[in-house]
């Protein structure tokens, strides 16, 4: 598995709203799409679609109904005309910027990014995966850590769940990242992947939970029965009961 990689990702992240002017400009060259310049940016919509502009390779001026400072009209030796202000939602995919899509008002490319990053937490943050994902050592690690009181400073509480051989693990503190550990816990997700293997806790079980968290799953059950995840490692040695 590649170590940039994460099968717990779903979705993109990062999320966030661009505005943006798609211009016409001479009649045999395609529209082009640049942002307002900062000066510029309180204007609303209706003050800026359809009007005539100036702009160049970062940025655009409205220019009809408008005091533009001379130094700035310097800058644009191109005229054009503001056919409509779309909204560009873009995100990160795997660590590679993706542009998502477009919108023609804010409040829509805002509903567009609510509904795509589970801001509220309270669901897609639970995951069943298949046991195969331990080694048995690590199998036995955590079903031993269900039976006691985990330590606190472990980030996590596992538990049985009655009737089933499967095993739970509540995440705490998640996503395990440098930013968010920092301010909660004042160490980073290096230091407590170290905690962990000092802890003996198997590479496996570590590995496991540390990709989860980043990912900010809360939930993480293993389950014989459960399905593998596609990128996380399997072994093959024979699990516990």
């Amino acid at each position: 598995m590649s170590p940039n990689s994460n099968p717990f990702l779903r979705g993109y992240q990062n999320l966030s709203i661009d505005r943006t002017l798609c211009i016409t400009y001479e009649d045999d060259c395609p529209p082009i799409w640049r942002p307002l310049h900062p000066s510029q940016a309180h204007l609303p919509d209706d003050q800026v679609a359809l009007f005539p502009c100036l702009f160049n390779n970062d940025f655009a001026l409205v220019t009809e109904g408008q005091d533009v400072a001379a130094d700035l009209e310097a800058q644009c030796q191109t005229e054009g005309v503001v056919r409509t202000v779309v909204y560009a939602v873009n995100g990160d995919d795997l660590g590679r910027p993706a542009h998502v899509g477009d919108a023609y008002s804010e409040e829509a490319a805002r509903e567009v990014v609510r509904r795509l990053s589970f801001e509220t937490g309270f669901y897609s943050r639970c995951w069943e995966i298949s046991s195969a994902h331990l080694s048995a050592q690590a199998g036995r690690f955590l079903a031993e850590l269900a039976d006691i009181a985990t330590p606190s400073d472990f980030l996590f509480v596992a538990f049985r769940i009655p009737y089933s051989p499967a095993i739970g693990v509540k995440l705490i503190a998640t996503p395990w990242t440098d930013a968010n550990l920092q301010l909660v816990e004042g160490v980073t997700a290096e230091q407590l992947r170290q905690a962990h293997r000092r802890k003996a806790m198997p590479e496996s079980l570590v590995e496991a939970l540390h990709l989860a968290a980043a990912a900010d799953v809360r939930m993480l059950v293993f389950d014989v029965d459960a399905p593998v995840l596609d990128g996380l490692p399997l072994y093959d040695d024979e699990q516990p009961p």
